[in-house]
This record gives C-alpha cells, sequence and structure tokens, in this order.
C-alpha cells in the first residue's frame, strides 16, 4: 500500500473513531476487514503514535489555532491535522513538506472546499516552528 492511501486509511479510521466508541484497536481490526478502507502496518503506526502522543499533537495543534479551539473545528479537519502532525513529530524520517502536501491534497478530497488552506497554513506554521527549533548545520 502507498504512504498516501496509508495516511488517507488512518485519517479516515481517526474520523471514524470520533463517532464511535470503539478502542482504536477495534477500528483498526473492522478496517481490515473492510477492504476499501484496510489500514496497513504505516497507518496503524500513524494512529497508535496518536493515541499515545494524542495530547502533544493536540497542544501542537491547539497553539496553531487563531480565534479557533480544536473542538470547534471540522472533525475531518481535526482528524487531517492529528495524523499530519503526528507524523511530522513522531516518524523518524524528516519530509514535513511531504505530509503537507499529502495532508492537502487528502483535505481537497474529503474536507470542505477552502479547508485546504486552513491546512496548509497550520501545517506549515508547525514545520517552520520545527525547522527554526532545530540547531543550524553550521
Amino acid at each position: 500500500m502507498k504512504r498516501r492511501t496509508a495516511r488517507e486509511n488512518a485519517i479516515l479510521a481517526l474520523f471514524e473513531a470520533s463517532f464511535q466508541a470503539n478502542t482504536i484497536e477495534e477500528i483498526i481490526a473492522d478496517s481490515r476487514e473492510n477492504a476499501e478502507v484496510a489500514i496497513d502496518a504505516y497507518g496503524e503506526a500513524l494512529l497508535m503514535n496518536f493515541y499515545a502522543h494524542s495530547s502533544e499533537v493536540d497542544e501542537c495543534i491547539a497553539a496553531k489555532l487563531k480565534d479557533w479551539t480544536l473542538a470547534r473545528l471540522p472533525r475531518v479537519d481535526a482528524a487531517i491535522l492529528r495524523i499530519a502532525v503526528t507524523e511530522m513529530l513522531y516518524t523518524e524520517e524528516d519530509m514535513d513538506s511531504i505530509v503537507i502536501n499529502e495532508a492537502v491534497e487528502i483535505s481537497k478530497k474529503y474536507a470542505g472546499d477552502e479547508d485546504y488552506q486552513f491546512i496548509n497554513g497550520v501545517l506549515g506554521n508547525i514545520a517552520r516552528d520545527r525547522q527554526a527549533e532545530q540547531p543550524s548545520a553550521e
């Protein structure tokens, strides 16, 4: 499975979890039975990392929301942001630009017409802050 599909399916599972009392493990198991939105190992790792670090991820997102709270965001936007920020913060690879691009493309598919701009702005601000925090290579 391509990473874009893995990300998209992880976002859909997290979106689904926002409506259900099922555990993420149950949602992953259910998704594997439904081949259309199956969660692979990469998607499962994203979901498990989000649940392991959800308060840190949510704080990171909340810090970039101007005059908004995470609770006021559409659930699909929150799911997209949460998976993208989880991937940015808790994977070994430095690929913020790829993660942002994929999140924008997924938001164009599932979110409101102009939501991709909001997603891009929030994630871009997080990426810039992360880059500024890293020691320079000089």
